[in-house]
């Protein structure tokens, strides 16, 4: 029996970007993007292992070599668009947030649940980490185009930041696939 249930959503592909490594998280539109295990290459989030961050303090001493599940940024239209509108702007820039992957068409995406699979046409698959918590980082790239606006970006951002994830089967994305959205099936956990 599959442990993963397809979902009757689906993803359109509405915007790619590349943030390129050793600079700022401000990303590149790309027509389409090229991923392997490790990622798409020469991406600042690129590899099968990274060093821990601060998000992993509780666990790790920072700087801990872990396995790479922050290799993406994948985020909802709608849920950037309501950021945007949160923080008194007719839209929000992905390339800000570092987004490498733009979605339109899965509700509440932030939430989707942990270990959920998104495919694209070609069978090329990332896996779902987690909620990807706001922070200020994206703040200051909305300032330094958006006077007045950067501060703002983290708490309209809370629980609309999208989801980090990790190439389970490389392949390529492009403007305009839709992705199937897979999610665990499983109950959702009750201590």
């Amino acid at each position: 029996m599959p442990v993963l249930r397809e979902t009757e959503f689906t993803g359109e592909i509405v915007w790619l970007g590349h943030v390129q490594a050793g600079q700022s998280i401000r990303a590149s539109a790309v027509p389409e993007m090229s991923l392997g295990f490790a990622g798409a290459a020469g991406e600042r989030h690129e590899g099968v292992n990274r060093s821990s961050c601060v998000r992993m303090k509780n666990l790790y001493p920072q700087g801990t070599e872990i396995r790479n599940v922050r290799q993406l940024s994948v985020l909802s239209e709608d849920e950037m668009q309501a950021t945007a509108a949160e923080m008194g702007l007719d839209a929000l820039d992905p390339s800000y947030l570092g987004v490498s992957i733009l979605l339109r068409g899965i509700p509440d995406f932030t939430h989707v649940p942990p270990s959920s699979r998104l495919q694209g046409p070609d069978g090329v698959t990332i896996t779902v980490d987690m909620e990807n918590r706001p922070c200020v980082i994206p703040g200051r790239e909305v300032e330094s185009d958006l006077p007045g606006h950067g501060a703002a970006f983290k708490p309209a951002a809370k629980g609309r930041r999208g989801v980090t994830a990790w190439v389970e089967r490389p392949g390529v994305l492009k403007l305009g696939d839709r992705m199937k959205l897979f999610v665990p099936d499983q109950r959702a956990w009750a201590p």
